[in-house]
């Protein structure tokens, strides 16, 4: 009787480890199964033929305009913030001479956050905290209290920026914006400035004060 019992204990033990173990796996089963539902989205990358047919536009807008015919400055706000996006185009080689993160405007969200890593909101109007699409004019350099303490003014030259130096947008590195892309993060946003990472200005600071000519950025959607 007494064995009877015993093997019936042993019995109850090796059943109750069995299912542990096959709940065990199945709770497994059940985050790996969660795990790939929130797996990161394929990093996005630049569009080429789109940037290629802006670069052909802001070359033949350069030389019409008497404008640097070097290189320009290309920024596609399509893309996720997280990723390069401003790009340094050489108009002599046709091609990307350097890529970039860089801030846009954070509209009705907080200041130094990512909420419009995706989408952000674009306007002209004084006080939006946005970032206005169009082509500029960098003007002169000056003292910056951000970054590298280097700032370029920005002459917007159409109706959707017109009113860029009234609102104080500039050219400036902010110590927040990385090096390398960040993604699925996005660049922590400001009030509307075009602003890069300290590494990158020193860079381009570079090449503007070189230059004889205006030099063109150009933001677009």
């Amino acid at each position: 009787m007494k064995m009877k019992a015993i093997l019936k204990l042993n019995l109850i033990l090796i059943t109750s480890i069995l299912f542990l173990s096959c709940e065990g796996n199945f709770i497994s089963s059940k985050l790996e199964i969660a795990k790939e539902g929130t797996e990161i989205s394929e990093k996005p990358s630049v569009n080429k033929t789109k940037l290629q047919l802006k670069a052909k536009e802001a070359l033949d807008f350069c030389k019409k305009k008497g404008y640097n015919s070097n290189f320009c400055f290309l920024i596609d706000m399509s893309l996720h913030s997280g990723v390069n996006r401003f790009f340094i185009w050489n108009f002599l080689e046709a091609k990307i001479e350097d890529s970039l993160l860089v801030a846009h405007g954070t509209g009705n969200y907080p200041w130094n956050n990512d909420f419009t890593k995706e989408n952000p909101s674009f306007s002209n109007k004084d006080g939006s905290h946005c970032t206005s699409l169009g082509k500029y004019k960098i003007g002169i350099r000056g003292y910056s209290d951000w970054g590298i303490h280097v700032k370029y003014l920005m002459h917007g030259l159409e109706e959707s920026n017109s009113n860029a130096l009234a609102r104080q947008v500039v050219f400036h590195s902010w110590e927040r914006v990385s090096d390398t892309e960040v993604y699925p993060d996005g660049t922590p946003e400001g009030w509307g400035c075009p602003a890069i990472s300290n590494a990158k200005m020193l860079l381009i600071d570079k090449k503007l004060k070189a230059s004889k000519s205006p030099v063109l950025m150009w933001i677009y959607n």
